[in-house]
């Protein structure tokens, strides 16, 4: 994805991106997904045009995309045989706003370094907006324009674009630095020299030597240990097999796939606990579960044949069985497991509007005609199916495999985004 920059560098073009098929979200930085949340906004009304836009974005559906100060631009293929000129436009800061900016970026080293290796200090972006300079755009800064019959604010075509320039920003972060207002030599510029600056006239801080610290720290405290003797070599490492000739009834082959499977949910903990904010997606590690939930999540951890095999007889699954629940496992723990072989009745007045929603977000196209049975929407004519979740309203995502369905992805509380990403072409 290398541009082709003006010699200027206040144009840049970025060829085609490629399909971004089974990807979760458009963005993994955290720059990247603030500019999705301006477009996703509490106040934004288009969802149904958002999911299309998604499909189209995740499709290649966008051609080259050209970004100027305040404007991106590109040919978006929509079902027409010939693409819609489509373009985003958004405000340019003012030269006070650049100088704050500026000068936050120039107060600091690592931020220089930061911006030269394509990373957003989340304290720059931090240090302006507490002076009331907002880097990162606001809902109703984002001006959609499109040469389609489309009024929608965006439409579809304007959704795809937006969701591209995601992408764009999670590897550069001087593309949206360009979209306000200015290009990346002109700026580091700026910066190098306001920094030069800044460092000529900053002054040390007075200081203490460390010796002084070190010694008033340790007044008063009894003297270090001895440290232990050297090692001459490095010992084996214990590992437990069916040749060490274990206890009797104890299994190596299960100890080390238990212990395995234990540091595994550790982890996952570690990271949830420490994770910034939370999913929407439930904990996958409840802390009760049932015997035969608890088969289902060791199945889907990966054993080996033969611990996989030994998990089918105290489960009573056949392997494909197992295989299948384990796949509902993965994709939604003990939630994905409660719709796996049993149906539920929703409210009907919310499977109506769902039903809208539906039809909405296919405008200007045919939407896929549904049949509802409980909480079942099968798309007529497709091996699709969306399945309502008990807690909460998520949709999950069905196949049809073999004459059963077979859980096919992440669930999502946007139903239309779930049955966009569902009724996209499969690569064979």
């Amino acid at each position: 994805m290398t541009p082709t920059p003006a010699p200027d560098d206040r144009q840049r073009d970025f060829p085609p991106l490629p399909t971004a098929r089974g990807r979760r979200s458009f963005a993994a930085t955290w720059w990247g997904n603030a500019w999705v949340e301006a477009l996703e906004g509490p106040t934004c009304s288009a969802t149904g045009r958002l999911a299309r836009g998604r499909t189209y974005a995740r499709g290649g559906n966008v051609g080259q995309i050209t970004v100027t100060p305040g404007r991106a631009t590109a040919h978006v293929q929509g079902s027409q045989p010939r693409p819609y000129r489509t373009s985003m436009d958004i405000p340019t800061l003012t030269r006070d706003a650049w100088d704050v900016l500026l000068d936050a970026a120039a107060a600091q080293a690592g931020h220089i370094a930061a911006l030269l290796d394509r990373d957003m200090p989340t304290t720059l972006a931090d240090t302006a907006a507490q002076a009331g300079v907002h880097l990162l755009p606001r809902p109703y800064e984002l001006t959609p324009r499109c040469s389609c019959p489309d009024w929608g604010d965006p439409c579809k075509h304007a959704a795809a674009l937006y969701y591209q320039v995601a992408r764009l920003l999670d590897h550069d972060p001087f593309v949206l630095l360009l979209l306000r207002g200015r290009g990346e030599s002109e700026l580091m510029a700026d910066v190098h020299r306001r920094n030069a600056v800044h460092t000529t006239t900053a002054q040390p801080p007075p200081g203490v030597p460390a010796r002084d610290v070190f010694a008033a720290a340790r007044a008063g405290l009894p003297p270090l240990p001895a440290p232990p003797p050297p090692v001459d070599h490095p010992g084996p490492v214990p590992e437990l097999t069916s040749a060490s000739a274990p206890a009797p009834g104890l299994d190596p082959a299960a100890l080390r796939f238990l212990a395995a499977d234990t540091a595994t949910r550790a982890t996952q903990m570690l990271n949830q606990a420490l994770a910034p904010s939370p999913g929407h997606l439930q904990d996958l590690t409840p802390a009760t579960l049932s015997t035969e939930d608890d088969l289902v999540r060791l199945a889907a951890a990966g054993p080996s044949a033969e611990i996989f095999t030994r998990l089918c007889w105290s489960a009573h699954r056949t392997p494909a069985s197992l295989t299948r629940a384990a796949r509902a496992w993965q994709y939604g723990g003990a939630a994905a497991m409660e719709i796996l072989d049993t149906a539920w009745d929703p409210d009907p007045s919310y499977l109506r509007a769902v039903r809208e929603e539906i039809k909405r977000s296919w405008d200007g196209e045919r939407a896929p005609a549904i049949r509802i049975t409980g909480n079942w929407l099968t798309v007529s004519g497709h091996d699709a199916q969306l399945r309502l979740g008990t807690g909460g309203r998520l949709w999950y995502p069905y196949r049809k495999k073999y004459a059963t369905w077979w859980p096919a992805g992440f669930p999502d509380r946007d139903v239309t985004a779930v049955l966009s990403a569902l009724l996209e072409p499969r690569a064979e």
